[in-house]
């Protein structure tokens, strides 16, 4: 296909391996800081690019207190050793961070205020605990008059989409099994390895250079012994209905990790004998019930397929954060979507999902099986908290 001087092409995209998010994790001893400092120096290194060049870097990250405190972004960009002169901002729309910071990114290439920009994501979740930037808070009295009952945590939303759509314990379990079994073949087939970029932790004697999340010998038998993660006595009074089915074995893990994707115009591209590998051909994001929490990929699939002209069978493949299993297995039931396309290589399940570092890690997946396949069209979309979702449609070229 022809492409568009503006259009805003995807040259690489590279990640860390997936740590688990807790003392003690293969990534852990290492500081979010210098975990994201690697992804954005990497990406000059493999492109030949000067770090001058950068028009800005966007970063996700969803608990910027402590270690991932005070713009984070451009902590990284002079960590990374890139020049004085080289912008950098932090954003958080939850787990949808970084893919967040790549439409940023892309649309700012796109209306000609970037020519080279950088999203990246990334997140401590062993250093800094999901929900730690929230410590403290106080609930606002009009947020409070509005849901006098109070909203609830994402687990126990993955629980009511569990019991509105009907999932069973079996099936929630079955498909978490099938992450990891596709994880690990993907693993297995070197697909990752032209993404993954090993890191040495301080005082380690070898790189961390392989997912530590992956279980490649899951069984829907073994899964089946653990416990519900977020039943309580109150919770349970309050949802009488709710059956209580998402354990660790159905949820993604907590995860440390970063990534990044170098997103320029075509034109640059070509200036500089870069090779665009795909796209961006849409954009959407929206809002839905803050309850549910975790639905917004379905009304956000759904607006962008309208605002692309295509349809769910004209895609190749699609990224559907898991981050419970309730949540793609509703998003594939309400789209007719085909479970083969779903999550190819396995999901955040297997994969983990360290919030704010999963949007571009997605990305990446999503180009490269495209590659690997032929396929032409991706989707990728991600439930945030709040009841938010952000789709992106890609092409590959």
């Amino acid at each position: 296909m022809s492409i568009a001087l503006k259009d805003a092409v995807i040259v690489d995209v590279v990640r860390t391996p997936s740590g688990r998010g807790k003392p003690g994790g293969a990534l852990s001893g290492v500081h979010p800081v210098d975990l994201a400092a690697g992804v954005l120096t990497a990406l000059l290194e493999r492109n030949g690019l000067e770090s001058r060049q950068i028009d800005d870097v966007i970063m996700g990250c969803v608990s910027q207190v402590g270690d991932q405190s005070l713009n984070i972004g451009r902590q990284a960009v002079l960590a990374a050793g890139f020049d004085e002169s080289v912008p950098a901002t932090t954003i958080d729309r939850q787990c949808g961070s970084s893919q967040q910071a790549a439409h940023f990114a892309a649309q700012g290439v796109i209306a000609g205020a970037y020519d080279i920009v950088i999203a990246a994501g990334v997140e401590s979740m062993s250093r800094v605990p999901l929900g730690s930037s929230a410590h403290g808070g106080a609930p606002s009295p009009g947020l409070a008059a509005r849901y006098p009952e109070g909203l609830v945590n994402q687990g126990v939303s993955a629980e009511l989409i569990a019991h509105k759509w009907g999932f069973s314990r079996e099936e929630l379990d079955a498909f978490s099994a099938e992450s990891h079994r596709r994880a690990a073949d993907a693993v297995a087939s070197g697909r990752f390895d032209s993404q993954l970029l090993p890191v040495l932790p301080p005082d380690a004697a070898e790189a961390v250079a392989f997912d530590e999340t992956i279980r490649a010998g899951t069984t829907v038998e073994g899964l089946a012994g653990l416990h519900p993660a977020f039943r309580t006595d109150a919770l349970a009074a309050r949802f009488p209905e709710l059956q209580w089915r998402i354990t660790p074995g159905n949820s993604s893990p907590l995860t440390d990790a970063a990534s990044a994707a170098l997103i320029m115009s075509a034109d640059r591209a070509a200036q500089l004998g870069l090779t665009p590998r795909a796209r961006f051909h849409s954009f959407a994001v929206v809002g839905d019930d803050p309850l549910l929490m975790l639905t917004g990929p379905i009304p956000a699939t759904r607006r962008i397929l309208e605002r692309s002209g295509l349809s769910i069978d004209d895609l190749d493949a699609y990224e559907v954060n898991e981050a419970f299993a309730s949540v793609p297995l509703a998003w594939a039931e309400e789209l007719g979507a085909d479970p083969a396309k779903l999550n190819p290589w396995g999901g955040a399940i297997a994969l983990g999902h360290a919030v704010g570092a999963s949007g571009t890690r997605l990305l990446g997946t999503l180009v490269a099986h495209l590659e690997a396949t032929g396929g032409r069209y991706g989707l990728q979309t991600m439930c945030e908290g709040g009841g938010l979702a952000n789709a992106t449609l890609i092409e590959r070229l």
